[in-house]
């Protein structure tokens, strides 16, 4: 099966061309630009959620504050990065949609929880009055996601050692 993302990860274009309705601050535009980079790089078929924990740490600085212990965001990337030698193999070739999240719409190249995480967070921003959805808003989706087995950020998260459930309360 050819991958739906193409060979070269710029060919999408803005991330906010993918998303049309969800404004994004410019950090959160740099996750998204370097999700779909890892994607490409890790040769996987969609953009899923780990991809975006992985540019989320990277990218923002708020996000990674959010984990109080350093230690944490070091096991985290360790984890991530470990994805496209042998951890997250069993990913490849794979969807990531547990079913459990209704996809209203479609981004080409995105998996259904991804998508979810990306407007879930959209909707945190404008809850609480900003125009930008910013990259702690998706963390915060993500964190949402706890009780969705198929979230592949929340199985790296638990790995780990992520109280996700406590980042959930602490991020809301």
């Amino acid at each position: 099966m050819q991958s739906p993302l193409p060979s070269d990860a710029s060919a999408h274009g803005h991330p906010s061309e993918e998303f049309p309705e969800i404004r994004l601050s410019d950090e959160l535009a740099l996750v998204v630009s370097g999700a779909k980079r890892r994607a490409v790089r890790d040769g996987d078929q969609q953009i899923d959620t780990a991809h975006l924990l992985h540019s989320l740490l990277e990218v923002d600085p708020e996000v990674r504050d959010a984990f109080p212990d350093g230690g944490q965001v070091a096991r985290l990337l360790g984890y991530l990065v470990q994805r496209s030698i042998g951890y997250g193999l069993q990913w490849q070739g794979a969807v990531e949609d547990s079913g459990a999240v209704p996809v209203v719409r479609a981004a080409p190249g995105w998996s259904p929880v991804a998508i979810a995480a990306m407007e879930s967070g959209a909707e945190r921003a404008a809850s609480r009055g900003d125009e930008r959805a910013r990259g702690v808003d998706v963390l915060a989706a993500l964190a949402a996601s706890a009780a969705d087995a198929e979230c592949r950020a929340v199985e790296v998260l638990g790995r780990a050692g992520v109280d996700v459930e406590l980042l959930r309360k602490r991020l809301n």
